[in-house]
């Protein structure tokens, strides 16, 4: 319910700002504007997002919790997608997500709504393995085999033409 107000309010929202900000200051400005942000928008992407996947390796190499700089790089995402969504309420939201500070209270606010059943890292004490799962490249099975040929079978009649 709350995916389908969004999807009603915000284009909303959006038309009824183009028509206050383009009575105050034209279309053509308003058209700049919407232009401008995009352009910026994009390069802020770009830089943030680059910060955000180093961020995203660093924590693997280290092995530590990757939660954070995923979630920093998953809202860099979708501030870019809202920066390039013409409108100036998309924007604000956009922008307000390529901020840290923004960054930080959104997944402070998310941790506390979402629960994590669990996370580990690397190999301990998880499930057992498969047995119908294929084995380790460091197991080794021991066997013994034979191929089997099946035997030929004509698919039509033979020709004069070639010989069967």
């Amino acid at each position: 319910m709350w995916l389908l107000l969004a999807f009603v309010a915000v284009p909303m929202i959006e038309i009824a700002l183009f028509i206050q900000v383009g009575g105050l200051i034209g279309l053509g400005w308003t058209l700049l504007i919407v232009l401008g942000t995009a352009i910026l928008g994009t390069y802020l992407v770009r830089a943030q997002g680059a910060l955000a996947l180093n961020n995203i390796r660093r924590s693997l190499s280290d092995l530590s919790d990757p939660t954070q700089p995923l979630a920093d790089a998953a809202m860099i995402l979708v501030a870019g997608v809202l920066l390039l969504t013409p409108g100036f309420f998309t924007d604000a939201v956009g922008f307000a997500l390529l901020t840290p500070p923004f960054r930080i209270a959104a997944f402070k606010w998310l941790q506390r709504n979402i629960k994590v059943k669990s996370f580990t890292m690397g190999q301990g004490a998880g499930p057992q393995r498969d047995p119908r799962r294929r084995p380790a490249r460091d197991e080794v099975i021991d066997g013994s085999y034979h191929e089997v040929e099946p035997p030929k079978q004509p698919t039509h009649t033979p020709s004069g033409w070639t010989k069967h």
